[in-house]
């Protein structure tokens, strides 16, 4: 059974390729010159096609970058232009005036560790206290004499003071003022003046003179003095400049034969 099915297929084989081929069109010439050709319509497809085909060259690195090395304009680079002499000058001054000021610093600072510096020391040694009255409650009337003692204590500075302010308290309250006139203290040397403070109708609130006629009365008065000195000290060419403060706390006896029994005093920048 199987091999007539077999046969009939491959007698259908040969009688389908024993069929003879049908015979081409005839081309009819006349019959085309006489028919119009329609012109060509670009469908969308086709535009569309061009234009992704435009813009994949456009969008290409290797002509973009042809492109923009023929646009690009040539530029040459610019010839360097000579420094003036005027910014030659001002850069020698400028170092000069910064080596001037590192040895200026270098050398203050071997003196300051050689010579070593010390602030001049301002001291009371004695006092008096004249006289303490009132007018009327509340103004203050007084005489008090002390000795001002300044001390050099460096053995190779010397040292000028050209300002020199000294202040009377009571508690808060300013009683007298002096100023003494500029003088010059050579290395090691110590200086004593007589300074005179004269109070004369000075306003003192009434708790404060109250509490000063008790102190009268008590035979024991604290006074302050405050001191502000401008010094200069001088070694050969070098100068320089400081301020000092003083503060010295007296306690004395009651006037008119008032003298010192105890002071504290101290002398810093």
């Amino acid at each position: 059974m199987g091999q007539q099915q077999q046969l009939a297929i491959s007698n259908q084989r040969s009688a389908f390729s024993m069929l003879p081929l049908p015979p081409p069109p005839q081309w009819d010439a006349s019959a085309s010159a006489s028919k119009p050709i329609a012109p060509y319509h670009q469908t969308p497809a086709s535009i569309s096609n061009s234009n992704s085909i435009s813009i994949s060259i456009s969008s290409s690195p290797t002509a973009t970058k042809r492109r923009d090395a023929q646009q690009r304009p040539i530029t040459l680079l610019p010839q360097p232009r000579r420094t003036h002499p005027l910014v030659w000058c001002t850069a020698a001054l400028c170092l000069v005036f910064s080596l001037f000021l590192i040895f200026f610093g270098v050398a203050t600072l071997i003196i300051f560790l050689v010579i070593k510096p010390r602030y001049p020391l301002f001291d009371v040694p004695n006092a008096r206290l004249n006289a303490i009255y009132f007018d009327s409650p509340e103004y203050f009337n007084g005489n008090f004499n002390f000795l001002a003692n300044f001390t050099n204590p460096n053995k190779r500075i010397t040292l000028r003071f050209d300002y020199s302010d000294l202040q009377l308290f009571f508690r808060d309250r300013l009683l007298a003022v002096q100023t003494i006139n500029p003088f010059i203290q050579t290395r090691g040397e110590m200086s004593v003046g007589s300074i005179e403070m004269v109070s004369s109708l000075v306003y003192l609130p009434s708790t404060l003179a109250n509490e000063l006629q008790r102190e009268v009365q008590a035979n024991r008065i604290v006074y302050l003095i405050k001191g502000r000195f401008k010094v200069r000290a001088m070694l050969g060419f070098l100068h320089f400049g400081y301020w000092l403060k003083a503060r010295c706390q007296l306690e004395m006896t009651a006037p008119p034969n008032g003298i010192l029994i105890a002071r504290r005093c101290n002398t810093r920048r």
